[in-house]
């Protein structure tokens, strides 16, 4: 039997673990349906015991419906409220009592069955709910109690028909003891699964108001710098110019030098500006996937006294959207490659259907356990330094902003590999934006 379809782990967890729980009462009430069937076929049967088939049937049919409704619920990608979780549990203790009705009453050993629906009501539906059905149960045992159609025993169940009733519970004790297992051991996984999802979603959303706190923070840092930057720059090309320092042309190299780093900073500075998105008046820059992370190999080349070597197996290049933070993220990786193993990093540029595909790699002394188990988390750094291991977890938060993820691993030869997995529909260039 195929399970019906659960939305995927980032679903919100209340409606992850309320599909879930619809889709096992799917499952009871199919194997309800087939029991019921097989049921009724061996004591109309091998037992010749004569059975009202028509409202048996029109039962099974009706349970039959009501899965085919809770599908088409599933089906609709929306969270299964405790409301309609009720309402499919009322339906399947009115179809029971309705069955049991035609079939002998309390008389009949499966009126035990009664306790697997308040069970399992207990377990997934709100307390006051939960008593709605205990009370739904109650009302059937006493309607039941009113004039049900009796069995009419052939021999020799005729002559001892408590042995056929104990027969009959031992069979019901049996049925309701393995579901129980089965469907509550798996009832217990969702809500377990239900938590764990709560709780990341908490992590995050305690990341993501992290990651706001780092921004405003350099976002004010970038509107400091900004002036005094401006000033040093002024100041630059003036002593460059002025005629006394003209020829001099070792102080016109120191000169040269500084303003190359003024530039620098107010580069970063700008870029930090930008990735707060108070950059004003600037279009969005437009360049291809090769281009993108040639930049990035080239300006850290530039500035790196060992060997960087770029592998492109990209194949046919894409357009996108230069996006600032990603740039820098990616550049973090690099330099945290270049401070381990001065004197190689290995890039190799590839790409996995519509996923670009990053991986960074290194000379050094590899992850730690607790660095790989804890990857991506803020503050966890093998440098020893106060603050450290902002870099990785910048890593991680820009690419899920971007649908993507990123990973570590020591390579077998010695050092480590950052893995980036990027989205290429998160970052491809659209018409409008082209324009």
């Amino acid at each position: 039997m195929t399970e019906p379809a659960i939305p995927p782990v980032d679903a919100p967890a209340e409606a992850n673990a309320g599909r879930r729980n619809m889709a096992l009462l799917i499952q009871l009430r199919w194997l309800a349906v087939g029991g019921q069937l097989a049921t009724i076929a061996i004591v109309t049967g091998p037992m010749h015991i004569h059975l009202p088939l028509a409202p048996l049937v029109a039962a099974i049919a009706v349970l039959i419906a009501i899965n085919f409704a809770s599908l088409a619920l599933l089906r609709r990608g929306r969270a299964v409220t405790n409301a309609e979780l009720t309402a499919a549990l009322l339906f399947d203790v009115a179809a029971l009592g309705w069955q049991l009705h035609h079939s002998g009453g309390l008389a009949n050993p499966f009126a035990s069955l009664f306790l697997l629906q308040v069970v399992i009501g207990a377990i997934l539906l709100t307390p006051a709910s939960s008593w709605a059905i205990v009370v739904a149960a109650l009302a059937a045992i006493g309607v039941l109690a009113v004039e049900p159609t009796p069995l009419i025993l052939p021999p020799p169940y005729a002559a001892d028909p408590m042995a056929l009733y104990l027969k009959g519970s031992l069979v019901c004790f049996l049925l309701i003891a393995v579901l129980l297992v089965a469907f509550v051991t798996r009832i217990s996984r969702n809500l377990r699964d239900r938590d764990a999802a709560l709780a990341a979603s908490r992590q995050r959303a305690a990341e993501e108001d992290h990651i706001v706190r780092m921004g405003l923070l350099a976002s004010g840092a970038a509107h400091e710098l900004g002036t005094p930057l401006s000033t040093l720059s002024v100041l630059i090309g003036d002593w460059k110019g002025a005629a006394e320092l003209a020829t001099q042309s070792e102080l016109q190299d120191d000169l040269a030098d500084m303003d190359a780093a003024v530039r620098r900073c107010k580069a970063i500075v700008s870029g930090i500006l930008m990735s707060a998105g108070e950059a004003r008046g600037i279009a969005p820059e437009m360049t291809t996937m090769r281009s993108f992370l040639g930049d990035i190999v080239a300006d850290h080349a530039a500035r790196f006294a060992g060997r960087i070597d770029l592998s492109d197996r990209f194949g046919a290049d894409v357009a996108i959207v230069s996006d600032p933070a990603l740039r820098q993220v990616i550049g973090n990786v690099i330099d945290n490659a270049a401070e381990v193993s001065p004197g190689w990093i290995g890039i190799t540029a590839s790409r996995d259907g519509e996923t670009a595909v990053i991986e960074i790699a290194d000379h050094g002394p590899g992850f730690a356990e607790a660095m790989l188990d804890g990857f991506g988390q803020p503050y966890r750094s093998t440098k020893g330094r106060p603050g450290g291991g902002l870099g990785l977890f910048l890593l991680v938060n820009v690419l899920r902003k971007l649908g993507g993820w990123a990973s570590a691993e020591n390579r077998d030869a010695g050092g480590a590999v950052v893995r980036i997995m990027l989205p290429l529909a998160a970052v491809a260039a659209r018409e409008s934006e082209g324009a």
